[in-house]
């Protein structure tokens, strides 16, 4: 069980991915909202079960139908990998019901030590990906995340095809937003960025986002060239997951589209503001050297939260210390 938010579910598929085929006569039932089922389209022994959150399963009595639906799967255990009210509500019906269960630990006191502004201790916390794996160790089910495989890249159909023509050479997609202004990378500099990168036709260059205000930033940052292409509004998600399966490399920010390029095997660049990937949210199999961080002999008190929901005065430019060069550097490599 993980309902939300789209990175975390993301950050679920490299682990059940490797599950299914260490475990291949073990089936997998994944109750999200059902937003998320295209992560999971394609994985062997793996069903999806729908979270309704707005009708059949809304508030306590919801929780207790969603047992009474998941009890009719014969589940023999239950992974808690969300740690909130809701999944421990269910994570509790399956133990008085005899059942095993283990729920993930989020390391919230590591993480309180990592982002408090005084004594401070800075050091790499165990990843997301370490923690679901302890979970299913505490079921029975060790496993082993050294060799991933990854899904193949996705035929494009011609919708897709319409949008971004057919003959690029290089894909570079760039997911300029986030869910907290502290994790966004100046606009000003975002657009140096890309209008380097529009250089060279070989390039192109496809931009990532959602929402009104996001699609009419993205729109006015690819119009002057022809080989930068705003994707929001224009494709269903399940597109865009396919799309993305065929990027050479993701630039993002620290957010859900780092996640989702990474659970499909795409080489990620992350730009990382309030947030450190310390915190244990480095995208999967993705090298701590992509991960380019604000400098923190400017700013002493990064990180400052683990979501960059803490706003922190006289921090507003944090991310101002990344230095354009050194992301077209490492894109570019």
């Amino acid at each position: 069980m993980r309902l939300s938010a789209m990175g975390d579910v993301a950050m679920t598929v490299p682990v059940l991915r490797a599950f299914v085929k260490q475990y291949p006569t073990v089936k997998l039932t994944v109750i999200s909202r059902l937003f998320f089922k295209p992560f999971f389209d394609g994985i062997p022994n793996l069903e999806f079960f729908a979270f309704d959150e707005k009708e059949r399963h809304k508030g306590f009595p919801g929780l207790l139908r969603l047992f009474r639906d998941l009890k009719k799967l014969n589940i023999d255990a239950f992974a808690d990998l969300h740690n909130v009210l809701r999944s421990k509500i269910v994570s509790l019906l399956f133990a008085l019901s005899g059942k095993k269960r283990a729920t993930v630990d989020k390391g919230r006191d590591g993480k309180k030590e990592l982002t408090r502004p005084e004594n401070k201790i800075f050091k790499q916390l165990p990843t997301m990906f370490e923690r679901h794996i302890k979970v299913f160790e505490t079921l029975g089910f060790p496993l082993d995340l050294s060799n991933p495989e990854f899904p193949e890249k996705a035929v494009l159909n011609t919708e897709i095809t319409d949008l971004i023509g057919e003959n690029y050479q290089k894909l570079i997609g760039i997911a300029p937003f986030a869910q907290y202004d502290s994790k966004v990378y100046p606009l000003d500099l975002m657009q140096e960025i890309i209008v380097k990168l529009a250089e060279n036709k070989e390039y192109t260059i496809l931009l990532f986002g959602g929402g009104k205000k996001e699609v009419e930033v993205l729109d006015s940052l690819s119009q002057p060239f022809e080989n930068v292409i705003n994707t929001a509004g224009k494709i269903k998600f399940q597109q865009e997951l396919q799309l993305i399966s065929n990027l050479d490399v993701m630039l993002s920010m620290d957010s859900g589209n780092a996640h989702i390029a990474a659970m499909l095997g795409i080489k990620v660049v992350t730009l990382w503001g309030a947030t450190h990937p310390y915190a244990g949210f480095l995208p999967f199999n993705q090298s701590m050297e992509n991960a380019l961080t604000s400098d923190r002999n400017q700013y002493p008190k990064l990180p400052t939260s683990v979501y960059g929901n803490k706003i922190v005065e006289g921090y507003q430019d944090a991310m101002r210390t990344i230095a354009v060069e050194s992301i077209l550097k490492m894109l570019k490599n």
